[in-house]
């Protein structure tokens, strides 16, 4: 009966200990927890075994991943002063790159704020190219038969989305690559593809 006492006390993180006439408890460190199993009853912890054991605890353990946990990937946004940059000089913002079609397509999308200033990215005039530095392509936007080019060329209407497809044959741009888009003097670096 006194072992499962015991084990029930020792499992709650307190040990009671006591005498004849008084009772006290004390806080269950891995010290008198030793002491209290090998058969020492009301064995005190000393300072720095309290310390060492506070120290050693669980709670107060770091918790770390390990090496091998996946982690989820998550693309770096534009920092605060690109993004500046294309509003003031551009008109835009919102850029995006997206993996689509199983990948046969990269779509790039933007969001037109200021009309003037954003004409040239839909200028019919200015051959878009998307630009791979680390699978070394450039893409095109392709022309198809009864639909021709796969892009937006019309006007442009401050707050609509705008895009564009680029042709991505043996998909040799992927999720995570860093592109650059060009089109006419526009041009949009580091952009992570999603």
């Amino acid at each position: 009966m006194n072992d499962m006492l015991l084990a029930v006390v020792i499992a709650s993180g307190i040990l009671l200990t006591g005498t004849d006439n008084a009772a006290f408890a004390q806080e269950l460190t891995p010290a008198t927890a030793a002491a209290s199993v090998s058969g020492t009853k009301g064995a005190m912890p000393t300072a720095s075994a309290k310390h060492s054991a506070e120290v050693q605890s669980p709670a107060f353990a770091k918790k770390t991943s390990s090496p091998g946990t996946p982690t989820r990937y998550r693309p770096n946004p534009l920092s605060k002063r690109a993004q500046l940059h294309y509003d003031l000089i551009w008109g835009v913002d919102s850029l995006k790159i997206k993996y689509a079609e199983s990948g046969e397509i990269i779509r790039f999308s933007y969001r037109v704020l200021d009309l003037e200033k954003a004409k040239p990215l839909n200028d019919k005039k200015n051959e878009p190219s998307l630009i791979d530095l680390k699978a070394g392509v450039k893409l095109v936007v392709p022309s198809l038969e009864k639909v021709g080019k796969l892009r937006q060329s019309s006007a442009p209407e401050a707050g609509k989305m705008y895009w564009m497809a680029f042709s991505n044959k043996g998909r040799l741009v992927k999720p995570g690559d860093r592109v650059n888009v060009v089109i006419g003097k526009f041009q949009a670096n580091g952009l992570v593809v999603e």
